[in-house]
């Protein structure tokens, strides 16, 4: 029930929405209905799963990539200091940048094949996880750090068993916004620079003035990017299970 009441603004929307399309407001504006017709007539060609699975490719290993470094990165910074007053002014030189603004440097750089995407899927989605995992490390116990060294525990120890459980709450909430940027930079890169992919589909399909596909292929994302966050969501609180 309470799951059904969560949703009920989306289906007030979809409502509107169709209302709004049956009258005729813009001629760019396919009702839902047509939207669904028209997704059901891309995923029956193929069009979805073939533009779906490059996207997913380039979404995901540029995530991965920066999670890797950016968790690793973070937390050394906090724990040692040389290494912070490195990359403390790079990261404050990149923090205000637009992260679309990588798209055009990366297809420069790379061309247009997979590697220019998820170069940037990678430079943007670092960032927040550098961030996530620095202040996670920087906010440890300072009296559990302490024990764990009096103990006899080496300091690599103590980061792995004290540091990095302290730091992953604020880690998984810096991930979390990297995944969602790793959708917008996905999107804008298979914009400006790509054969194939989703949102060079949403680009071809407006192009060609079938709005109602076009709206499904964005739906589409829409819908994948939702999933991957509630999916996340779960990992996140089976992972913080030793918080309760």
């Amino acid at each position: 029930m309470k799951l059904a009441v969560r949703y009920v603004p989306l289906l007030l929307l979809a409502l509107a929405w169709e209302a709004a399309a049956r009258l005729e407001l813009s001629d760019a504006l396919p009702a839902p209905s047509a939207v669904l017709v028209a997704w059901a007539r891309l995923a029956r060609d193929g069009e979805l799963v073939a533009n779906g699975l490059p996207s997913l490719y380039r979404a995901g290993t540029g995530l991965i990539l920066a999670i890797a470094l950016g968790s690793v990165l973070g937390v050394v910074m906090a724990w040692w200091r040389p290494l912070h007053a490195l990359m403390s002014p790079l990261l404050e030189l990149s923090y205000p940048v637009p992260k679309s603004a990588l798209v055009p440097l990366t297809a420069f750089w790379l061309g247009f094949g997979n590697a220019s995407k998820v170069l940037a899927i990678f430079l943007g989605g670092t960032l927040p996880v550098v961030l996530g995992a620095f202040n996670g490390a920087r906010s440890s116990d300072r009296a559990l750090v302490w024990s764990a060294r009096s103990m006899g525990a080496s300091r690599v120890r103590t980061l792995w068993d004290v540091v990095v459980p302290c730091a992953l709450p604020e880690l998984l909430a810096g991930i979390r916004i990297a995944l969602a940027l790793s959708f917008v930079l996905l999107l804008t890169t298979e914009l400006y620079a790509a054969q194939s992919g989703l949102g060079y589909l949403i680009s071809f399909l407006g192009d060609e003035g079938a709005y109602d596909a076009m709206f499904a292929a964005v739906l589409t994302v829409a819908f994948l990017g939702f999933v991957a966050d509630r999916l996340f969501l779960r990992l996140t609180r089976r992972l913080l299970r030793w918080r309760e």
